[in-house]
Protein backbone atom coordinates (compact mmCIF):
# COMPACT_ATOMS: atom_id res chain seq x y z
CA UNK A 1 0.00 0.00 0.00
CA UNK A 2 1.17 3.77 -0.64
CA UNK A 3 2.62 5.04 2.51
CA UNK A 4 3.41 9.29 2.58
CA UNK A 5 6.31 9.23 4.41
CA UNK A 6 7.95 12.61 3.35
CA UNK A 7 5.14 15.14 2.44
CA UNK A 8 6.95 16.35 -0.18
CA UNK A 9 6.38 13.19 -2.34
CA UNK A 10 2.99 13.57 -2.20
CA UNK A 11 1.47 16.05 -4.58
CA UNK A 12 -2.31 15.41 -3.45
CA UNK A 13 -3.73 14.51 -7.25
CA UNK A 14 -6.28 11.84 -5.49
CA UNK A 15 -4.84 8.98 -8.36
CA UNK A 16 -4.87 6.35 -5.50
CA UNK A 17 -8.15 7.46 -4.04
CA UNK A 18 -9.65 7.31 -7.39
CA UNK A 19 -8.32 3.80 -8.43
CA UNK A 20 -8.68 1.64 -5.21
CA UNK A 21 -11.16 -1.07 -5.44
CA UNK A 22 -12.14 -1.44 -1.92
CA UNK A 23 -12.79 2.75 -1.42
CA UNK A 24 -9.82 1.87 1.10
CA UNK A 25 -8.21 5.58 1.03
CA UNK A 26 -9.71 8.83 2.01
CA UNK A 27 -8.12 12.13 1.42
CA UNK A 28 -7.64 13.96 4.61
CA UNK A 29 -6.44 17.35 5.25
CA UNK A 30 -3.97 17.78 7.59
CA UNK A 31 -2.95 20.88 10.13
CA UNK A 32 -1.69 23.11 6.88
CA UNK A 33 -4.98 22.19 5.00
CA UNK A 34 -3.76 19.54 2.40
CA UNK A 35 -5.01 16.67 1.50
CA UNK A 36 -3.02 13.01 1.88
CA UNK A 37 -4.15 9.67 1.32
CA UNK A 38 -5.25 7.64 4.80
CA UNK A 39 -5.97 4.29 4.39
CA UNK A 40 -8.64 2.05 6.15
CA UNK A 41 -6.16 -0.95 6.84
CA UNK A 42 -9.28 -3.36 7.43
CA UNK A 43 -10.63 -2.51 4.12
CA UNK A 44 -6.92 -2.84 1.79
CA UNK A 45 -6.58 -5.71 0.17
CA UNK A 46 -2.86 -5.10 -0.59
CA UNK A 47 -3.56 -4.86 -4.40
CA UNK A 48 -0.79 -2.32 -4.96
CA UNK A 49 -2.93 0.15 -6.98
CA UNK A 50 -2.81 2.60 -5.11
CA UNK A 51 1.07 2.72 -5.51
CA UNK A 52 1.36 1.67 -8.63
CA UNK A 53 -0.63 4.77 -9.97
CA UNK A 54 1.31 7.15 -8.04
CA UNK A 55 2.65 10.44 -10.53
CA UNK A 56 5.04 11.05 -7.91
CA UNK A 57 6.59 7.36 -7.36
CA UNK A 58 6.33 6.24 -11.34
CA UNK A 59 7.34 9.58 -13.17
CA UNK A 60 7.04 9.08 -17.31
CA UNK A 61 7.40 12.13 -19.53
CA UNK A 62 6.54 12.27 -23.01
CA UNK A 63 8.39 13.73 -25.95
CA UNK A 64 7.69 13.92 -29.51
CA UNK A 65 10.85 16.13 -30.59
CA UNK A 66 10.87 19.82 -31.29
CA UNK A 67 9.43 21.73 -28.16
CA UNK A 68 7.17 24.70 -29.74
CA UNK A 69 6.67 28.00 -28.33
CA UNK A 70 3.87 30.36 -29.34
CA UNK A 71 2.92 34.00 -27.70
CA UNK A 72 -1.00 34.51 -28.64
CA UNK A 73 -4.28 36.00 -27.61
CA UNK A 74 -7.84 35.52 -28.39
CA UNK A 75 -8.83 38.06 -31.14
CA UNK A 76 -12.43 37.97 -29.10
CA UNK A 77 -11.79 41.22 -26.16
CA UNK A 78 -14.40 39.83 -23.66
CA UNK A 79 -12.63 36.25 -23.25
CA UNK A 80 -9.71 37.57 -23.38
CA UNK A 81 -10.63 40.18 -20.76
CA UNK A 82 -12.54 38.04 -18.37
CA UNK A 83 -8.92 35.57 -18.96
CA UNK A 84 -6.04 35.77 -16.61
CA UNK A 85 -3.82 36.52 -19.91
CA UNK A 86 -4.70 35.29 -23.16
CA UNK A 87 -7.91 33.55 -23.05
CA UNK A 88 -6.92 30.59 -24.93
CA UNK A 89 -8.53 28.43 -22.63
CA UNK A 90 -11.91 29.24 -23.32
CA UNK A 91 -11.19 28.98 -27.53
CA UNK A 92 -9.66 25.46 -26.48
CA UNK A 93 -12.82 24.48 -25.12
CA UNK A 94 -14.79 26.12 -27.90
CA UNK A 95 -13.14 23.35 -29.96
CA UNK A 96 -13.96 20.23 -27.50
CA UNK A 97 -18.01 21.68 -27.10
CA UNK A 98 -18.12 21.41 -31.02
CA UNK A 99 -17.50 17.35 -30.41
CA UNK A 100 -20.38 17.55 -27.85
CA UNK A 101 -17.17 16.97 -25.26
CA UNK A 102 -16.67 18.00 -22.16
CA UNK A 103 -14.28 20.55 -20.65
CA UNK A 104 -12.93 19.50 -16.89
CA UNK A 105 -10.98 22.58 -14.47
CA UNK A 106 -10.94 23.94 -11.70
CA UNK A 107 -13.98 26.06 -10.36
CA UNK A 108 -15.81 26.87 -7.01
CA UNK A 109 -18.14 24.80 -5.37
CA UNK A 110 -21.38 25.87 -3.08
CA UNK A 111 -18.92 26.73 -0.65
CA UNK A 112 -16.29 28.14 -2.84
CA UNK A 113 -13.90 25.61 -2.07
CA UNK A 114 -12.07 24.76 -5.09
CA UNK A 115 -12.51 21.88 -6.63
CA UNK A 116 -12.32 20.28 -10.82
CA UNK A 117 -15.55 19.61 -12.54
CA UNK A 118 -17.14 19.71 -15.59
CA UNK A 119 -18.49 21.58 -17.88
CA UNK A 120 -21.10 21.15 -21.56
CA UNK A 121 -21.16 24.40 -22.97
CA UNK A 122 -19.49 27.97 -23.13
CA UNK A 123 -22.22 29.25 -20.62
CA UNK A 124 -20.98 27.16 -18.03
CA UNK A 125 -17.17 27.23 -18.92
CA UNK A 126 -16.98 31.12 -17.03
CA UNK A 127 -17.13 28.76 -13.83
CA UNK A 128 -13.42 27.43 -14.65
CA UNK A 129 -12.34 30.62 -16.35
CA UNK A 130 -9.24 32.48 -14.34
CA UNK A 131 -6.47 31.07 -12.03
CA UNK A 132 -7.24 29.57 -9.16
CA UNK A 133 -4.81 30.49 -6.44
CA UNK A 134 -5.58 27.59 -4.29
CA UNK A 135 -5.18 24.10 -4.68
CA UNK A 136 -7.92 22.30 -6.28
CA UNK A 137 -9.57 19.14 -5.05
CA UNK A 138 -9.95 16.57 -8.08
CA UNK A 139 -12.31 14.45 -6.30
CA UNK A 140 -13.52 11.55 -8.24
CA UNK A 141 -13.38 13.21 -11.49
CA UNK A 142 -10.60 10.69 -12.96
CA UNK A 143 -12.96 7.95 -12.53
CA UNK A 144 -15.66 9.80 -14.47
CA UNK A 145 -13.69 10.57 -16.70
CA UNK A 146 -12.37 6.88 -17.92
CA UNK A 147 -16.48 6.32 -18.17
CA UNK A 148 -16.81 9.02 -20.32
CA UNK A 149 -13.91 8.13 -22.33
CA UNK A 150 -14.86 4.70 -22.79
CA UNK A 151 -18.55 5.97 -23.99
CA UNK A 152 -16.75 7.71 -26.94
CA UNK A 153 -17.14 11.20 -25.23
CA UNK A 154 -14.35 13.81 -26.29
CA UNK A 155 -12.56 15.50 -23.22
CA UNK A 156 -10.56 18.31 -22.90
CA UNK A 157 -8.83 17.71 -18.81
CA UNK A 158 -6.63 20.99 -17.64
CA UNK A 159 -4.62 20.47 -14.17
CA UNK A 160 -1.22 21.27 -12.67
CA UNK A 161 0.83 19.17 -14.36
CA UNK A 162 0.80 16.52 -11.48
CA UNK A 163 -2.87 16.31 -11.77
CA UNK A 164 -2.69 15.01 -15.59
CA UNK A 165 0.22 12.71 -14.64
CA UNK A 166 -2.10 11.16 -11.93
CA UNK A 167 -5.05 11.55 -14.39
CA UNK A 168 -2.56 9.92 -16.96
CA UNK A 169 -1.25 6.97 -14.63
CA UNK A 170 -5.07 6.17 -13.91
CA UNK A 171 -6.51 5.98 -17.33
CA UNK A 172 -3.53 3.22 -17.74
CA UNK A 173 -3.45 4.07 -21.84
CA UNK A 174 -3.55 6.96 -24.14
CA UNK A 175 -7.48 7.74 -25.39
CA UNK A 176 -7.35 9.16 -28.20
CA UNK A 177 -10.32 11.41 -28.05
CA UNK A 178 -8.79 12.61 -24.44
CA UNK A 179 -7.39 16.07 -24.30
CA UNK A 180 -5.10 17.82 -22.15
CA UNK A 181 -4.01 20.78 -20.76
CA UNK A 182 -1.12 21.30 -17.93
CA UNK A 183 -0.18 25.32 -16.44
CA UNK A 184 2.79 26.82 -15.67
CA UNK A 185 2.55 26.43 -12.01
CA UNK A 186 4.11 28.41 -9.54
CA UNK A 187 2.97 26.10 -6.50
CA UNK A 188 -0.64 25.53 -4.95
CA UNK A 189 -1.47 27.37 -1.93
CA UNK A 190 -3.27 26.18 1.02
CA UNK A 191 -7.14 25.79 1.15
CA UNK A 192 -7.53 26.28 4.68
CA UNK A 193 -5.01 29.73 4.23
CA UNK A 194 -7.21 30.90 1.61
CA UNK A 195 -10.27 30.43 3.68
CA UNK A 196 -9.10 32.41 6.76
CA UNK A 197 -8.02 35.27 4.83
CA UNK A 198 -11.56 35.11 2.66
CA UNK A 199 -13.33 35.52 6.01
CA UNK A 200 -10.77 37.99 7.59
CA UNK A 201 -12.50 40.39 3.90
CA UNK A 202 -15.77 39.43 5.21
CA UNK A 203 -15.57 40.40 8.73
CA UNK A 204 -14.12 43.91 7.95
CA UNK A 205 -16.51 44.70 5.00
CA UNK A 206 -19.51 42.47 6.50
CA UNK A 207 -20.91 40.92 3.64
CA UNK A 208 -20.73 37.07 2.56
CA UNK A 209 -18.26 36.34 -0.58
CA UNK A 210 -19.93 35.67 -4.02
CA UNK A 211 -17.53 35.77 -6.52
CA UNK A 212 -13.49 36.09 -6.47
CA UNK A 213 -11.25 37.00 -9.17
CA UNK A 214 -7.84 36.04 -8.54
CA UNK A 215 -6.29 37.83 -11.50
CA UNK A 216 -8.87 41.37 -11.99
CA UNK A 217 -7.75 43.11 -14.86
CA UNK A 218 -9.46 46.27 -14.27
CA UNK A 219 -5.56 47.95 -14.27
CA UNK A 220 -3.78 45.91 -16.68
CA UNK A 221 -2.08 42.56 -16.75
CA UNK A 222 1.22 43.60 -15.25
CA UNK A 223 -1.00 45.31 -12.17
CA UNK A 224 -3.55 42.76 -11.55
CA UNK A 225 -5.96 42.62 -8.60
CA UNK A 226 -7.35 39.76 -6.33
CA UNK A 227 -11.35 40.72 -5.85
CA UNK A 228 -13.79 39.41 -3.67
CA UNK A 229 -17.66 40.45 -4.90
CA UNK A 230 -20.05 40.01 -2.12
CA UNK A 231 -23.78 38.93 -2.34
CA UNK A 232 -25.29 43.00 -1.68
CA UNK A 233 -22.85 44.38 -4.13
CA UNK A 234 -19.78 45.36 -2.23
CA UNK A 235 -16.30 44.51 -3.45
CA UNK A 236 -12.78 44.14 -2.39
CA UNK A 237 -10.05 44.76 -4.53
CA UNK A 238 -6.30 44.84 -3.86
CA UNK A 239 -3.41 44.90 -6.44
CA UNK A 240 -1.74 41.37 -6.05
CA UNK A 241 1.67 43.38 -4.97
CA UNK A 242 -0.43 44.66 -2.40
CA UNK A 243 -2.58 41.82 -0.62
CA UNK A 244 -1.23 40.03 1.98
CA UNK A 245 -2.65 37.16 0.32
CA UNK A 246 -1.14 37.28 -2.88
CA UNK A 247 1.96 38.06 -1.43
CA UNK A 248 2.37 35.41 0.83
CA UNK A 249 2.06 33.16 -1.93
CA UNK A 250 4.45 34.76 -4.34
CA UNK A 251 6.44 34.82 -1.62
CA UNK A 252 6.40 30.74 -1.01
CA UNK A 253 4.82 30.55 2.41
CA UNK A 254 1.67 28.85 1.54
CA UNK A 255 2.69 26.27 -0.89
CA UNK A 256 2.34 22.66 -0.50
CA UNK A 257 5.35 20.89 0.38
CA UNK A 258 5.83 18.64 -2.93
CA UNK A 259 6.01 22.57 -4.84
CA UNK A 260 9.17 23.27 -3.22
CA UNK A 261 10.60 19.77 -4.93
CA UNK A 262 7.87 19.64 -8.19
CA UNK A 263 8.81 16.24 -10.11
CA UNK A 264 6.58 17.97 -13.04
CA UNK A 265 8.30 20.91 -14.42
CA UNK A 266 10.63 21.10 -17.31
CA UNK A 267 9.63 21.30 -21.18
CA UNK A 268 8.93 17.10 -21.67
CA UNK A 269 5.63 16.92 -19.58
CA UNK A 270 2.36 14.51 -20.23
CA UNK A 271 0.55 17.10 -21.09
CA UNK A 272 -0.76 17.63 -24.57
CA UNK A 273 -0.57 21.67 -24.75
CA UNK A 274 0.77 23.45 -21.62
CA UNK A 275 -0.37 27.12 -20.81
CA UNK A 276 0.30 30.30 -19.17
CA UNK A 277 1.74 34.10 -18.74
CA UNK A 278 4.44 35.04 -21.43
CA UNK A 279 5.69 37.36 -19.30
CA UNK A 280 7.67 40.47 -20.39
CA UNK A 281 7.00 39.03 -23.83
CA UNK A 282 6.14 43.07 -25.31
CA UNK A 283 10.44 43.19 -24.81
CA UNK A 284 10.83 41.02 -27.75
CA UNK A 285 7.78 40.83 -29.47
CA UNK A 286 6.30 44.67 -29.51
CA UNK A 287 2.76 43.74 -31.01
CA UNK A 288 1.93 42.28 -27.80
CA UNK A 289 2.77 45.38 -25.67
CA UNK A 290 -1.07 46.26 -25.19
CA UNK A 291 -0.80 45.03 -21.12
CA UNK A 292 -4.71 43.39 -21.39
CA UNK A 293 -2.74 39.74 -21.63
CA UNK A 294 -0.69 37.50 -23.42
CA UNK A 295 -0.67 33.30 -22.90
CA UNK A 296 2.31 31.49 -23.68
CA UNK A 297 1.53 28.43 -25.04
CA UNK A 298 3.65 25.20 -25.13
CA UNK A 299 3.07 22.35 -27.22
CA UNK A 300 4.31 18.87 -26.69
CA UNK A 301 2.50 15.97 -29.01
CA UNK A 302 0.82 15.69 -32.09
CA UNK A 303 -2.91 16.01 -30.10
CA UNK A 304 -1.62 19.61 -29.18
CA UNK A 305 -0.44 20.65 -32.84
CA UNK A 306 -3.54 19.52 -34.13
CA UNK A 307 -6.13 21.29 -31.33
CA UNK A 308 -3.70 24.58 -31.63
CA UNK A 309 -4.00 24.15 -35.80
CA UNK A 310 -7.96 24.33 -35.32
CA UNK A 311 -7.70 27.79 -32.43
CA UNK A 312 -5.46 29.37 -34.45
CA UNK A 313 -7.50 31.45 -36.49
CA UNK A 314 -9.55 32.60 -33.87
CA UNK A 315 -6.13 34.29 -32.41
CA UNK A 316 -3.55 36.57 -32.81
CA UNK A 317 -0.11 35.01 -32.62
CA UNK A 318 3.27 34.60 -33.15
CA UNK A 319 4.56 31.22 -33.68
CA UNK A 320 8.34 29.75 -32.78
CA UNK A 321 8.67 32.21 -30.47
CA UNK A 322 12.37 32.34 -28.55
CA UNK A 323 11.60 29.43 -25.52
CA UNK A 324 14.85 30.81 -23.71
CA UNK A 325 13.51 33.92 -23.33
CA UNK A 326 10.07 32.79 -22.04
CA UNK A 327 11.84 30.43 -19.70
CA UNK A 328 14.32 33.60 -18.54
CA UNK A 329 10.78 35.53 -17.97
CA UNK A 330 8.70 32.91 -16.62
CA UNK A 331 11.17 30.42 -14.97
CA UNK A 332 8.13 28.08 -13.09
CA UNK A 333 8.48 26.56 -16.38
CA UNK A 334 11.42 24.25 -15.67
CA UNK A 335 12.02 24.87 -11.62
CA UNK A 336 10.47 25.09 -8.62
CA UNK A 337 10.57 27.57 -6.08
CA UNK A 338 12.79 28.19 -3.37
CA UNK A 339 11.01 27.17 0.14
CA UNK A 340 10.82 30.14 2.09
CA UNK A 341 12.78 29.69 5.24
CA UNK A 342 9.95 30.99 7.46
CA UNK A 343 7.33 28.60 6.36
CA UNK A 344 7.75 26.22 8.92
CA UNK A 345 7.01 28.78 11.40
CA UNK A 346 4.38 30.67 9.29
CA UNK A 347 2.39 27.51 9.95
CA UNK A 348 3.28 26.76 13.45
CA UNK A 349 1.51 30.08 14.16
CA UNK A 350 -1.15 29.85 11.59
CA UNK A 351 -3.61 27.57 14.16
CA UNK A 352 -2.77 30.53 16.86
CA UNK A 353 -2.94 33.73 15.00
CA UNK A 354 -5.46 35.31 12.82
CA UNK A 355 -4.87 36.20 9.21
CA UNK A 356 -3.94 39.85 9.60
CA UNK A 357 -1.91 39.07 12.42
CA UNK A 358 -0.07 36.34 10.53
CA UNK A 359 0.64 38.91 7.22
CA UNK A 360 1.94 41.41 9.50
CA UNK A 361 4.33 39.29 11.29
CA UNK A 362 5.27 37.37 7.94
CA UNK A 363 5.46 40.15 5.35
CA UNK A 364 8.10 42.30 5.25
CA UNK A 365 7.62 45.85 6.10
CA UNK A 366 8.53 48.80 4.30
CA UNK A 367 12.27 49.51 5.09
CA UNK A 368 11.82 53.19 6.59
CA UNK A 369 15.25 53.98 6.23
CA UNK A 370 16.06 53.27 2.80
CA UNK A 371 12.75 55.48 1.97
CA UNK A 372 14.27 57.97 4.28
CA UNK A 373 17.58 58.02 2.61
CA UNK A 374 16.11 58.23 -0.85
CA UNK A 375 14.04 60.94 0.20
CA UNK A 376 17.17 63.13 1.33
CA UNK A 377 18.97 61.75 -1.99
CA UNK A 378 16.58 63.18 -4.24
CA UNK A 379 16.41 66.60 -2.32
CA UNK A 380 20.38 66.70 -2.51
CA UNK A 381 19.99 65.79 -6.58
CA UNK A 382 17.70 68.66 -6.25
CA UNK A 383 19.60 71.30 -4.52
CA UNK A 384 22.26 70.34 -6.61
CA UNK A 385 20.44 71.07 -10.03
CA UNK A 386 19.30 74.74 -8.68
CA UNK A 387 23.00 75.29 -7.42
CA UNK A 388 23.95 74.59 -11.30
CA UNK A 389 20.98 76.81 -12.46
CA UNK A 390 22.13 79.76 -10.34
CA UNK A 391 25.42 79.31 -11.50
Amino acid sequence: MIEIVEKKNCSGCNACFNICPKNAIKMKSDKEGFQYPIIDLEKCINCGACERVCPVINQKKKTEGRKVAIAAYSRQEENREESSSGGIFEELAKKIFEKDGIVYGAGFDEYLNVVHKPVKNIQELQELKGSKYVQSDTKTTFRKVKELLEEGRTILYTGTGCQIAGLKNFLKKDYTNLYTCDIICHGVPSPKIFQKYKEKIEEEIQGKTKDISFRNKANGWNQYSIQLTMKDGQEYRQLGAKDPYIQLFAQNYTLRPSCYDCKFKGLDREADLTLGDFWGVEKKYPKFSDDKGTSLILVHSKKGEELFEKIKNNLVYQPNCDLDFAIQNNPCIVQSVKINPLRENFFNDFGKMEFDELSKKYLPKENHIKKFKTKVLNQLSLLKRKIIKNK
